[in-house]
């Protein structure tokens, strides 16, 4: 399948220019295949050059702690890459010579690292004939071979990977991973594909019947779960605020928010902040200032803000119920770049700290 031809031919002119290509590093190119997972191009370059410049190599992000990890991927959203990530540089550290193996078999049994990744990382870093599949490639050849069925059933996902290995060349495969991603990214879009500007027009058969708006065939969509909370925002007159870490299982494990608790059936938001309080030792009745939304792919979340402001010589006592299990500290707003702090919990502080001048640690 002569696919290839002109699809190169417009990559070495179109091609996007993306400061993991071309540089032959192995561990860079990990980096950037683990941050792309489920997160758009124009997203990680935002984030990519302030990681790499703080963990240039395995070495380095293998002795960082957790928190240094998750600091830096704040923002980024899905968690579990930057500690299947961290684990990844731990494991290269120990068992490989601080190298990113070269054998596919190898490098898949690391954490976080599945067949897409695998053939990534090796057709860019080392020119493997090795195939990839994500969401710009499934698109392009299920426009270009009128591919029918949901593209994540077991039986149209396999014949996808086969036909993804098929077109792949025996010259320049690197080159072609990139290509065709490149082309499902920038003209092959989701929707208005600018199918007059794509050089395998030609050779695209939904094009020829004119319905590739029609591909790929859509599955069911995930249904949303909406959840309202409630946050306490706990604040001392020298500037600091309360927070708590996230119980270590389950969404946004191990990282930072204000305390909070998910409503209940009929619950009022009013008295889960007076509840929520009490449960801290205050005896400062919380009043409502804001209200925070926060979207994951498949959870919404709605939290009321409640604040508390107290004397600076005020000490919360470890709460003796659900959040005793989890670290309270205070801290400064200097503070939040260097803790594993997610979106949804910058999104419920930013009203709480917009025009407060933000405190320091006193002198010792």
């Amino acid at each position: 399948m002569r696919l290839f031809t002109p699809l190169l031919r417009w990559y070495d002119k179109r091609g996007r220019k993306l400061p993991w290509r071309d540089i032959g590093d192995p561990y860079r190119i990990l980096v950037s295949e683990i941050m792309l997972q489920q997160t758009r191009v124009s997203t990680v370059l935002n984030y990519y050059p302030a990681f790499i410049e703080r963990f240039p190599d395995t070495e380095t992000l293998a002795a960082a702690s957790e928190e240094e990890v998750l600091a830096m991927w704040s923002g980024l959203g899905f968690y579990r890459r930057a500690r299947n990530l961290h684990a990844c540089a731990r494991v290269l550290v120990e068992s490989y010579d601080s190298k990113v193996p070269s054998d596919p078999e190898a490098l898949g049994a690391l954490p976080g690292i599945g067949r897409y990744t695998v053939g990534a990382i090796l057709s860019a870093a080392h020119n493997a004939r090795l195939p990839i599949l994500d969401g710009n490639v499934i698109r392009v050849l299920t426009r270009v071979f009128s591919i029918a069925g949901d593209p994540k059933s077991a039986k149209v996902n396999r014949a996808l990977w086969r036909l993804a290995e098929e077109v792949l060349p025996e010259d320049r495969p690197g080159d072609f991973n990139q290509a065709i991603m490149d082309l499902g990214a920038t003209v092959c879009s989701r929707t208005a594909p600018h199918c007059q500007s794509c050089p395998m027009s030609s050779l695209c058969t939904a094009h020829a019947s004119a319905s590739a708006e029609d591909f790929p065939h859509a599955g069911r969509r995930a249904k949303v779960t909406f959840v309202e909370r409630v946050g306490l925002f706990v604040a001392r007159s020298d500037g600091a605020f309360l927070l708590h870490r996230r119980a270590l299982g389950g969404l946004l494990a191990g990282m930072w928010e204000l305390p909070s608790v998910d409503r209940q059936g009929d619950e009022r938001p009013q008295e889960l902040a007076s509840a929520l309080s009490a449960r801290l030792s205050l005896k400062v009745e919380p009043v409502e200032c804001a209200r925070g939304e926060h979207r994951f792919s498949h959870r919404h979340w709605t939290t009321h803000i409640y604040r508390v402001d107290l004397d600076e010589s005020v000490a919360c006592s470890p709460p003796p119920n659900e959040l005793d299990k989890r670290e309270l500290r205070w801290t400064y707003p200097r503070e939040l770049d260097d803790m594993a702090l997610p979106e949804a919990s910058r999104k419920t502080l930013r009203p709480c700290l917009d025009g407060q001048v933000s405190g320091s640690p006193p002198a010792r």
